[in-house]
């Protein structure tokens, strides 16, 4: 057997453990219902993981598939792709701030990669593919999940915690723990948890979203208020494509995309190692 101790930021002595008369070995990280913990609490070795899969199954996809009409493809896409990359997101979702941008994008990536293979819409900027495929960057996705676990744990539709958020007087807006350490890293990973990251996007929702009924109707008032909303800024949850796209699609890459596209139509055999799905009917 073997002991994971997770010592990097409490001052943990690493004491030796003995068990009939044998010393057990220590351990980095450890598999547990899928999530890979590492002894310093950062997932980035879980969230490769999660890419790896995700890849892997994309090149069966390759390998085996023929067909990439838009329906047919989204659908696998949804089905054994995606999946990977959402498989207990609400436990190791990098916040969107400065240090965990080339994670997010890292992340983003393989969605990128998978559009770009169906048909029509290979040589489209991301932006345009999500829009035609009527899907959202996985970094929304991410947060969005985020807010249905909440509306779950904040009325008490799951067993699991209750201890988790603190309730402002009103008992509708939720408000923040900050942690009191004063070790930078012990107050960025506390500000990583979903109790505390989720709180700027919850406190924005309108009461009535926040109120819905059930898991159902909270998820369709929450793409309504996402549709009708007029105002724009950095605490409503789908601002974060923005953020993503405009990281991705910069000036530059958006004036050498065309002529990337056109190089790749000028060789195809270099477009299909690639990935690139340069058939369009138009």
């Amino acid at each position: 057997g073997c002991i994971a101790e997770f010592g990097e930021y409490n001052n943990n002595p690493m004491h030796r453990y003995v068990f009939n008369d044998v010393e057990l070995g220590t351990i980095n990280q450890e598999r547990d219902l899928g999530v890979l913990t590492c002894s310093n609490l950062h997932w980035d070795t879980n969230i490769k993981a999660c890419i790896a899969k995700a890849n892997r199954m994309i090149a069966w996809v390759t390998r085996n598939l023929i067909l990439r009409e838009r329906c047919v493809m989204l659908n696998i896409y949804k089905t054994i792709i995606r999946p990977h990359l959402e498989y207990c997101t609400q436990l190791w979702t990098p916040v969107a701030e400065h240090g965990n941008w080339s994670t997010i994008i890292e992340l983003e990536r393989v969605q990128r990669r998978f559009t770009s293979m169906i048909d029509d819409l290979g040589t489209l900027p991301y932006s345009q593919r999500l829009e035609k495929l009527n899907l959202t960057t996985l970094a929304e996705r991410r947060i969005r999940g985020d807010l249905i676990e909440t509306f779950k744990v904040v009325n008490s539709l799951v067993e699991y915690g209750s201890t988790l958020f603190n309730k402002g007087r009103s008992g509708n807006k939720l408000i923040s723990r900050p942690s009191k350490s004063e070790n930078c890293n012990v107050r960025k990973l506390v500000n990583s948890f979903i109790s505390q990251r989720v709180i700027k996007y919850w406190n924005k929702l309108p009461i009535e979203v926040r109120n819905s009924e059930s898991v159902d109707h909270f998820k369709i008032n929450l793409e309504r208020f996402k549709k009708n909303c007029s105002m724009s800024d950095a605490d409503n949850y789908w601002e974060v494509s923005d953020l993503v796209i405009d990281k991705i699609e910069s000036k530059s890459y958006l004036a050498n995309r065309v002529k990337h596209i056109e190089y790749l139509k000028c060789n195809p055999d270099i477009a299909k190692r690639k990935g690139v799905n340069l058939f369009c009917r138009n």
